[in-house]
C-alpha cells in the first residue's frame, strides 16, 4: 500500500506532548478512535497488546506501534511528531520523537508486512526523518512521507 493511501494529509499530528509511553499510546488511541469512529479503549487495547510482545521502537528516534485487528475494514495510520522525545525501550537507547501508528484489518493480512516494510525502507534514508522533524505543519510532514513513495517504491 502506498504511503499516500496509508497516511492521507489529514492523518498527521505535530507537537504531541506525552510524558511517557503510556500517555503516548493513550493520546494516539484517542486520535485514531475519533478518525475510525471506534471506542478509544478498543484502539488502546490493540496497541497495548502488541507492545506487550516487545517494544515497537525501531531506533534512531522512531517508533511504529502497530496491530492487526478484526474490527477494521481498511488500514489506518497516523504520523505523530512529539514535542519532546520520550523513552520507549529502543534497542539503540535513543528516545523517540517520531511515531507511526499503523492499524490493519485482520481480514487483509497479506498487505500488512509489506506496508510496515515500506515505511521502514523509507526511513532508512536520513533525509526523511530529518524532513519530518523539521516540517512546519502536519501537511508538510505528510507530503514528505508521501514523496518517499517516489524514491522508495
Amino acid at each position: 500500500m502506498a504511503m499516500a493511501d496509508l497516511f492521507p494529509e489529514t492523518n498527521g499530528i505535530l507537537s504531541l506532548a506525552p510524558t511517557d509511553k503510556t500517555e503516548l499510546f493513550e493520546m494516539l488511541a484517542a486520535a485514531m478512535a475519533g478518525r475510525l469512529n471506534q471506542p478509544r479503549e478498543k484502539v488502546l487495547e490493540a496497541i497495548l497488546a502488541r507492545e506487550k510482545l516487545g517494544s515497537t521502537a525501531l531506533g534512531r528516534g522512531v517508533a511504529m506501534p502497530h496491530a492487526r485487528v478484526d474490527w477494521l475494514s481498511q488500514p489506518a495510520a497516523v504520523l505523530a511528531r512529539l514535542a519532546r522525545p520520550i523513552e520507549m525501550d529502543a534497542r539503540d537507547g535513543e528516545p523517540v520523537d517520531l511515531v507511526f501508528l499503523v492499524l490493519w484489518p485482520e481480514a487483509a493480512s497479506e498487505g500488512f508486512l509489506p506496508a510496515l516494510s515500506n515505511i521502514c525502507r523509507a526511513l532508512r534514508d536520513n533525509q526523511l526523518p530529518r524532513q519530518l522533524r523539521q516540517a512546519r505543519s502536519a501537511d508538510e510532514a505528510l507530503r514528505s512521507l508521501q514523496a518517499a513513495d517516489q524514491v522508495f517504491p
